[in-house]
């Protein structure tokens, strides 16, 4: 190590101990705090009318944001898209996109955050990307009010990326049905704690208050025919072997109703899904744990 080194060692601020997630929902902010030697601590705060700066002002007042912090967008906050990768230098790609995808997204490119992660190897050798798109002006005002000497801001991302976060390294491939409260459901499918697959369903976000009755008159067929459209995209169009189990990660008080109907419209395993050790009862904070465990991930936004 050079003498400048140690010396910036001296005199630069400690790393934050810690980590925090922060999920932006569309109706609230939700955190899980994880200070060392602590247990976790969880928080919601109600968002109206996208007021998430007014909302991050009364958590300093509840919650000690310190850590490394990493924060989930909600679908809402950013688009999806996927295309040919372009033909430029690694280094060129973000600045490629942006004007790629113009036409396919609503942000305007000088207001565009861009992120990508690969997909898979298509036929014919042509490669696919994943664009993550956001807009700047709605993003930096979020990140200036939580910004503070002791809160890091080590990663902005999405939701499928925090749900994958979830899983245990496992070689067979499963699909999730995943959703947070009031958000759209997302249907992911994960290998060896890779994402493989996404696909948002809109439509869906109110399905917690659905009755027994109301899920079986309708919801649960609409829902089983895009499990059933995603698991052949993934094992015909991407050639993969077949999933081996569906699992179900929807907090709500019919959870376990949602998974036995699911079950009968599949000849595959469908389970509640397991979260991590000590996170059993946090079903409906999810994502912001999934965001706290980003950091033993590669290639997460």
């Amino acid at each position: 190590m050079s003498i400048i080194a140690r010396i910036n060692q001296l005199f630069s601020p400690p790393e934050p101990s810690g980590s925090l997630g922060v999920c932006l929902q569309q109706q609230a902010l939700t955190f899980c705090s994880l200070e060392e030697s602590k247990n976790a601590e969880f928080h919601r705060i109600e968002v109206f009318d996208n007021q998430y700066v007014n909302a991050f002002s009364q958590s300093k007042e509840k919650i000690n944001l310190v850590g490394q912090c990493n924060i989930v967008l909600s679908a809402k906050q950013n688009q999806l898209v996927q295309v040919d990768k372009p033909k430029v230098p690694d280094e060129e790609i973000n600045a490629a996109i942006k004007w790629q995808i113009k036409d396919l997204v609503s942000i305007a490119p000088d207001d565009m955050i861009v992120d990508y992660y690969d997909g898979p190897i298509m036929g014919a050798g042509l490669e696919k990307i994943n664009v993550v798109c956001a807009a700047k002006s709605e993003l930096l005002p979020i990140v200036e009010s939580i910004h503070k000497d002791n809160c890091q801001i080590k990663t902005i991302t999405v939701e499928e990326f925090a749900f994958t976060s979830l899983c245990p390294v496992e070689d067979d491939a499963r699909l999730i049905v995943c959703q947070q409260p009031n958000e759209e459901i997302l249907l992911i499918i994960v290998k060896n704690r890779e994402l493989y697959f996404q696909r948002r369903l809109r439509g869906m976000a109110t399905i917690a208050t659905k009755s027994e009755d109301e899920l079986s008159m309708g919801v649960i067929d609409s829902l089983s025919l895009e499990i059933q459209r995603s698991t052949d995209y993934f094992e015909r169009q991407l050639k993969q072997a077949p999933i081996r189990s569906i699992e179900v990660l929807v907090p709500m008080p019919n959870e376990a109703f949602l998974a036995r109907k699911l079950a009968e419209n599949t000849n595959v395993p469908v389970n509640l899904f397991t979260m991590p050790e000590g996170f059993s009862e946090q079903r409906e904070y999810a994502a912001c744990i999934g965001a706290t465990m980003l950091n033993s991930m590669e290639g997460s936004e």
